[in-house]
């Protein structure tokens, strides 16, 4: 008869795997740059906005901010506004000059269901910077993340 080899469990060994288990859940956390609404812009120059060191230095890679959701266009959209500050209207602008210095558009990797305009939500996802006008919408845009996801914070 061939003996089976188990490891030997004790309970400082089961209690050691359960106190690291939410340090490995959260490894994906770790990986993001938190980025604050604050730090977007260095200066309002002749130019307009000018990114910050450290938006410039983000951009590509994945990024976690906190913010508000204004209240999307349309239930179905598949992309939102996240503020600085609550908002009972989207401000959609209509160039990159116009841009707010306290709201990033946002675009899912998938649809999510979309929350009130005054919980707070923290968003990851690929910082995306410079001018770009949504070939869909036609929103312009000074900064993006893409490939979003968020969740209440």
């Amino acid at each position: 008869m061939t003996e089976l080899f188990l490891p030997a469990f004790n309970r400082r060994s089961v209690l050691g795997l359960l106190a690291a288990a939410p340090l490995l859940a959260s490894a994906r956390s770790a990986a993001a740059d938190d980025l604050g609404f604050g730090e977007l812009y260095a200066k309002y120059g002749v130019l307009g906005l000018e990114f910050s060191d450290k938006v410039k230095k983000l951009a590509g890679r994945e990024v976690a901010i906190r913010g508000f959701m204004a209240p999307p266009l349309k239930a179905e959209a598949a992309f939102f506004v996240l503020t600085e500050v609550p908002m009972a209207l989207c401000p959609f602008c209509s160039s990159d000059a116009d841009w707010p210095d306290n709201i990033v558009v946002i675009y899912l990797h998938r649809k999510q269901t979309f929350t009130q305009a005054n919980e707070t939500i923290e968003v990851r996802g690929t910082l995306d910077v410079g001018s770009w006008k949504d070939p869909d919408t036609g929103f312009v845009s000074l900064l993006r993340i893409r490939d979003a996801a968020y969740q209440a914070a």
